[in-house]
């Protein structure tokens, strides 16, 4: 379980990732700006106010809520030796007892994508899940047709468990989604689905 001093930061290979901060600011506008067009085919529609200071700092101070509560690891992917923002990697609706699960959400900005940097992220993401706060089943979910995100899942040991009709609202309309999952101790064998 998350303590409420905890601060979450996770060394990979390449980048740190830890959580937004204020600081953050320019830098995350820039690149949700620049990655407007590569984002939107699969995320909810943006918010008038998405790029907006107030929006921001609003989710800093959810952020941070989140880590003190357990309910989430909200965390910035951030190149280690040039300090660039690359995206974001969520372990969000975090549920205890009997569950021990979370749901991974994330995104890259257009210039970094298919660079590996995201299934790093993942990859320690879901480690850290597993090893420091005690979660046995991560859940994700993207759109059929992302063969990217599906890609990046399988790699990083998730298995297709099925289609959840009209799952989320993606550029304003319900859409299905297909279903993955990483147990601790996985025994199920691989699925091979393209």
């Amino acid at each position: 379980m998350l303590s409420r001093r905890r601060k979450v930061r996770i060394e990979t290979a390449r980048m740190t990732l830890r959580p937004p901060q204020h600081a953050d600011f320019r830098a995350w506008t820039a690149l949700r700006r620049a990655s407007r067009d590569f984002l939107t085919p699969w995320e909810p529609a943006w918010a008038d106010d998405h790029l907006s200071r107030k929006s921001f700092t609003n989710r800093v101070y959810w952020a941070q809520r989140a880590i003190s509560n357990g309910t989430a690891v909200p965390l910035f992917l951030v190149k280690r030796d040039t300090e660039d923002l690359l995206g974001a990697v969520t372990l969000d609706n975090i549920r205890r007892g009997p569950a021990q699960s979370g749901t991974l959400g994330y995104w890259v900005g257009a210039h970094h994508a298919r660079q590996g940097y995201m299934r790093e992220a993942i990859e320690s993401l879901v480690f850290y899940a597993f090893n420091q706060i005690d979660i046995s089943r991560v859940e994700a979910a993207c759109l059929p047709e992302n063969a990217a995100s599906r890609g990046v899942l399988e790699k990083c040991g998730f298995k297709y468990e099925g289609v959840a009709q009209s799952y989320l609202q993606i550029n304003g309309r319900w859409r299905s989604h297909v279903l993955y999952s990483n147990l601790r101790g996985d025994r199920r064998g691989r699925t091979d689905i393209g």
